[in-house]
């Protein structure tokens, strides 16, 4: 059970060697271990990932993000020759992005930079949280990503540059809707003969989506963690993917939640025992003490310290019972973050 005391930040801390950081995916998608946790028991076992589904039962439903990672980092150039990076992070109107601009500090606001052979991007002021609004001269900016970004891989994946792999790897399988600047990494490991092993198993899947945003990486900086504020993320709740989980709740089965873009998502649309279908903005932030409702299991990767994302594991697991699956993963050499290995909470 979730303790209904306020939560530390040292409580999100563990020591990980670094060479459990998967730099690169798995040879096969579904060929990653996977950490079996209960709840009720407290009892661990590995498996993989492939095997998920003799883990689940007929009648149960898996909500999945069907979100799709946008090629968010450009890499330009100045009229001068200098070299600058954009990493887009949010389209506010067609052809206008908040952004990240490298150096920040050497690009002055009206700054025009050059992207490929012809693609212009006017740098605006700077922005609360060092932020800049940059402007396209082409409306598409979705589609030009295709030809000129590249795939915006996470900061503890220490590359040169991303490999060509990369460019389906950091991507579902399902993915569909163009918007997140990080992949909703829970969903990496599904692979087609998996989805057919749920199948025979009468495990359906219903599909929603949530643009995972940049500050997924901000760590947690202040002492208490009911503190720290979420950035808000867009989504959207199908009306059928909302209808299909109410009925598995009433017909008892049990959703699980791959992944935390789809956990926040459910808890802010699950009231009174029902899954409202919208679209909007959320910046739920689910951390100890409070109590998820909305989801029965949850299967996600190995997050950093202190992070938001740990955080939510923690509130539907337990702290304790969380820290120890993740000291079993670390003596059993499991690998960690975003291509690493996964585990299901039961």
């Amino acid at each position: 059970m979730v303790s209904c005391a306020a939560m530390d930040i040292r409580e999100l801390d563990y020591a990980l060697p670094e060479r459990l950081i998967a730099q690169h995916p798995s040879d096969r998608r579904d060929a990653s271990r996977l950490l079996v946790v209960d709840r009720a028991t407290g009892s661990m076992r590995p498996a993989v990932f492939r095997e998920i589904a003799s883990f689940l039962r007929v009648g149960d439903c898996m909500a999945l993000n069907e979100t799709r990672v946008i090629r968010a980092r450009l890499r330009a150039r100045k009229d001068t020759g200098g070299q600058v990076e954009v990493f887009l992070l949010h389209e506010e109107t067609p052809g206008v992005w908040s952004a990240l601009v490298r150096p920040s500090a050497r690009v002055k606001p009206g700054t025009v930079v050059t992207v490929g052979s012809d693609i212009r991007i006017a740098i605006g002021d700077v922005l609360p949280g060092g932020r800049r609004t940059v402007r396209f001269d082409v409306p598409d900016v979705i589609r030009m990503l295709e030809a000129c970004g590249e795939v915006p891989l996470p900061p503890y994946i220490q590359r040169d540059g991303p490999d060509a792999s990369d460019l389906t790897r950091y991507q579902t399988v399902y993915a569909h809707t163009p918007g997140s600047v990080a992949a909703p990494t829970a969903g990496l490991h599904f692979t087609p003969e998996v989805f057919a092993s749920l199948d025979a198993a009468g495990v359906r899947r219903a599909f929603l989506t949530l643009h995972v945003g940049y500050g997924t990486f901000r760590p947690i900086q202040t002492e208490r963690v009911e503190d720290h504020q979420l950035e808000s993320e867009d989504f959207d709740l199908p009306e059928e993917t909302a209808a299909t989980l109410t009925e598995t709740r009433r017909t008892g089965g049990r959703i699980i939640a791959v992944g935390t873009t789809a956990t926040r998502v459910l808890e802010t649309q699950h009231r009174g025992g029902l899954y409202v279908p919208g679209a909007g903005s959320t910046n739920c932030f689910i951390h100890p003490p409070h109590r998820v409702h909305a989801i029965d299991a949850l299967q996600t990767n190995f997050h950093l310290p202190r992070s938001s994302l740990l955080a939510l594991v923690c509130a539907f697991a337990g702290t304790d019972l969380v820290r120890e699956a993740y000291q079993y993963a670390i003596r059993e050499e499991f690998r960690f973050y975003s291509y690493g290995d996964a585990m299901l909470i039961l």
